[in-house]
């Protein structure tokens, strides 16, 4: 990995391993970040500004990509999300809007992202941002993307960043990280495939802690994100 990169912009991931990171149908992951044909019809990219074809995906990209996991199940084709992700790379100029603090953690970020969404007609059901009790807040998916990513301290000329993700809000043993381990989920150092793959071969989760010096609960988180992501995957 070229270091002197912006972090959004290093090349981390394969298209298949996000989906597998993700518990994304194999597939997903390349509709949305490149888009896709059918029926002779092509439906652009909601991650790209533009299909590119190219196999690795950056870091901005598999953050933006998680967010948009968790509006899978919202019933919506996710290409009605374009639009709106489309106006806030302009009215924020950054290729990666939604890898970006302003939108979800900034008043005026919120307040840009109520009126984009209003603008495009964007449904209820993929709304980053609702109204509740007069206020602009976080909708619930996004709350969820929120709780799980890590904003750091660095600041970039854009403000700040996703510079680590959690598995889940409730899973914050297993991190994600594109400077440790090229981004595999890991607890502490040690890959949470690697903890799978000794348990699956019959290892008990204290034998696996003993050896890599983990408390027991570390190993349970990864061995929990290893059946989340894979029974979720095969769904």
């Amino acid at each position: 990995m070229d270091r002197s990169l912006p972090l959004l912009e290093r090349p981390t991931y394969g298209m298949a391993e996000v989906d597998g990171l993700l518990g994304l149908p194999n597939g997903t992951a390349r509709r949305w970040i490149d888009g896709y044909e059918r029926n002779r019809k092509r439906y652009p990219p909601v991650v790209r500004l533009e299909p590119t074809g190219d196999d690795l995906v950056t870091w901005g990209e598999f953050v933006e990509t998680r967010l948009l996991a968790e509006y899978r199940r919202a019933g919506a084709a996710m290409i009605r999300m374009r639009p709106a992700v489309e106006r806030l790379r302009e009215e924020l100029d950054t290729p990666y809007p939604l890898a970006h603090a302003a939108p979800f953690l900034d008043v005026e970020g919120l307040e840009l992202v109520r009126r984009i969404q209003a603008e495009v007609g964007l449904e209820s059901s993929l709304r980053l941002v609702v109204v509740r009790n007069d206020q602009t807040v976080l909708a619930d998916r996004s709350k969820a993307f929120v709780d799980s990513a890590d904003y750091g301290g660095t600041a970039t000329p854009r403000g700040r960043v996703v510079e680590r993700l959690y598995a889940a809000p409730d899973l914050r043993e297993v991190v994600l990280d594109p400077l440790r381990r090229s981004g595999k989920p890991v607890v502490r150092s040690v890959p949470t495939e690697v903890i799978a793959e000794q348990f699956r071969a019959g290892d008990p989760v204290e034998a696996i802690a003993e050896l890599y010096e983990l408390d027991p609960r570390l190993v349970e988180a990864a061995l929990r994100y290893e059946l989340l992501t894979g029974s979720d995957r095969a769904a």
